[in-house]
């Protein structure tokens, strides 16, 4: 894997965690490398206009993710990536803490005031905008279930689901008496150690239909992204997925997946030579 390779895998992860779109990101590691400089001369670097570098800049700052100088010109540099992380830390716990405290006072004033009668047996459809939001509805997924769930996604998907709650669910699901299977497309073997850690129940490596995003539940829900809107050059927030629990549209894909994984080898049998060699195969057809 080549240098910028890894320094733009490092910004899809940086991303997620710290809650950055792709720019902020790019700025923030590039403070790291680079030192002290102007935004002006940062703007130039990265080619990017210098009143778009200027708001970025702006928004990192309000945030303590980078600082400014009081000299003239003023000189921005990075935070420390722990100092970051704990900022980030800092403020999903206090999202959590307000959204635990305001949810159970609500929820009483719901279960004292209002009746429900809602029975919904008619399939529901909705899209889901933003990557985080996304996580959140596929950590549920399978935090909920006691069965089999399948992903099928890129490498780069679980790159970024590794550093969501997805993880910790999975282990939940296991307890639960569930599984989940992860079919992943990866060219490259000697990234195995990258998707082992992601730790599914079982992990196979496979050709996908497409660079999208499923994850479905057996006879419960399906998830789906376009491959557009999940790749690493779009923002977060540009991402979107289908989810649906309509019975007959979960068991298509899920026997789709079920077809997938029988046909596709599990992570630890794979030979590094003879994989390679039938993916040259495979591209030169």
């Amino acid at each position: 894997m080549s240098y910028q390779d890894q320094v733009s895998r490092i910004a899809t992860e940086l991303e997620e965690i710290l809650d950055l779109d792709d720019l902020e990101a790019k700025v923030y590691l590039n403070l790291l490398r680079a030192g002290p400089i102007t935004a002006s001369a940062l703007a130039k670097e990265l080619d990017i206009d210098r009143a778009r570098m200027y708001r970025t800049v702006d928004r990192l700052v309000n945030r303590n993710i980078i600082s400014t100088t009081l000299s003239s010109p003023k000189l921005c540099i990075a935070s420390d990536p722990h100092d970051a992380l704990k900022i980030a830390l800092s403020k999903k716990e206090d999202e959590v803490n307000k959204i635990k405290k305001l949810g159970e006072a609500i929820i009483d004033k719901i279960n004292e005031e209002i009746t429900s009668n809602q029975i919904n047996t008619v399939p529901t459809f909705r899209v889901v905008q933003g990557r985080q939001n996304i996580y959140a509805d596929i950590a549920q997924l399978i935090e909920n279930s006691e069965d089999t769930i399948y992903i099928a996604t890129t490498l780069d998907d679980v790159s970024r689901m590794y550093h969501s709650t997805i993880p910790e669910k999975i282990s939940i699901c296991e307890k639960n008496g569930g599984k989940v299977r992860l079919l992943v497309d990866m060219n490259d073997p000697k990234l195995a150690p990258f998707v082992k850690r992601f730790n599914a129940t079982e992990t196979k490596i496979g050709k996908l239909p497409s660079k999208g995003r499923i994850v479905v539940q057996k006879d419960k829900k399906m998830i789906m992204s376009d491959h557009a809107a999940s790749s690493q050059h779009s923002g977060s927030d540009s991402d979107f997925s289908l989810c649906t629990n309509s019975n007959e549209m979960v068991d298509n894909i899920f026997t789709l997946c079920s077809f997938l994984w029988d046909s596709s080898k599990p992570l630890k049998t794979i030979d590094v030579k003879n994989f390679i060699k039938k993916t040259s195969e495979d591209q030169s057809h």
